[in-house]
């Protein structure tokens, strides 16, 4: 029997996207995530045949074996990368989110030291860096189950959200669900709001995430310089921000500590940054505070067998 929770749906708002009613009636919704994935890619030590290189400065492919370059380069990220970024965040008083692999986490006691005293909210990445895709339904389950139970001993509380490294299975949504805790997956990269699917029966809450405003373009796009990444990023905003006047939008940012954290792709995080904070009625929050805010503002309507927000389609 088809799984009709992932049936496609070309339409979604379509021209009759909701308000989303933002805090204090802001045009628009900015959430900054960084994907702490350092020590949980595919790795010799752990078991895999070859080193994982992804979103490295390594460009000669994979070959069997272990690549002392690019576990190097992996540490980077949470050696020196994590704290340049957080402290540009800081330095501005801005929160964000940590889109984190349990098993990284594992690895880094200080880096959960700080996001347990910081102001930044911890969305479940995985296990580790592994395609959903090819577990089974049991182990996935199991992978689940052990992301959630080690970020809760390592940050104190719960992740409310759920991201894939990878793509998530067709399994991953309602696994997700059944589990019981989560407010959220970001699963998903097709809209620029939140929005409700059915799930075993259950209203469940889509937080869209976005590869285009990522930095991955660095390694897998044309972008090759901190200006250009600063202008593609401020380009979006000032877009989406004209929009906000009359139909306010969310946008992610996607960062990751081994690409953005080095100093000649940083500077495009700092001018960023700055030119968001020039900008009045713009809300810069957590991924968790975008859920929670449509749970309150924007429950799940039923019409026609297909749940909806309020005021939208």
């Amino acid at each position: 029997m088809p799984n009709t929770t992932l049936a496609r749906d070309f339409v979604g708002y379509g021209r009759t996207a909701p308000d989303p009613k933002w805090p204090n009636g802001a045009r628009l919704a900015l959430n900054i995530v960084l994907n702490y994935e350092e020590g949980g890619e595919p790795s010799v030590l752990d078991g895999a045949e070859s080193s994982e290189i992804g979103l490295t400065e390594g460009g000669g492919g994979t070959m069997p074996g272990r690549d002392l370059a690019a576990e190097s380069m992996f540490e980077y990220g949470s050696r020196v990368g994590y704290w340049r970024l957080i402290r540009m965040l800081e330095e501005r008083g801005l929160p964000a989110t940590v889109m984190a692999c349990a098993v990284a986490l594992e690895r880094n006691a200080e880096v959960c030291d700080h996001i347990r005293n910081s102001d930044f909210d911890v969305c479940a990445h995985g296990w580790r860096w592994e395609q959903h895709r090819s577990l089974s339904r049991a182990d996935e389950e199991k992978r689940i189950a052990d992301t959630v139970a080690s970020i809760t001993r390592l940050i104190g509380e719960r992740p409310l959200g759920w991201y894939c490294r990878y793509a998530p299975s067709v399994n991953t949504r309602d696994l997700v669900v059944a589990e019981g805790g989560f407010l959220y997956d970001s699963d998903a990269y097709n809209d620029e709001l939140p929005y409700w699917v059915e799930v075993s029966g259950r209203p469940h809450l889509v937080v869209p995430y976005s590869l285009s405003l990522n930095d991955a373009k660095f390694m897998r796009g044309s972008i090759a310089t901190a200006q250009q990444f600063s202008d593609y990023l401020c380009d979006a905003f000032d877009l989406l921000y004209r929009e906000g006047e009359t139909a306010p939008k969310m946008m992610s940012v996607g960062l990751h500590l081994r690409v953005a954290g080095h100093p000649g792709r940083a500077p495009a995080v700092a001018r960023f940054l700055d030119h968001v904070k020039q900008h009045k009625d713009v809300w810069v929050c957590r991924r968790s505070d975008i859920a929670r805010h449509w749970y309150e503002n924007h429950p799940p309507v039923s019409r026609g067998g297909m749940l909806h927000t309020e005021e939208g389609r």
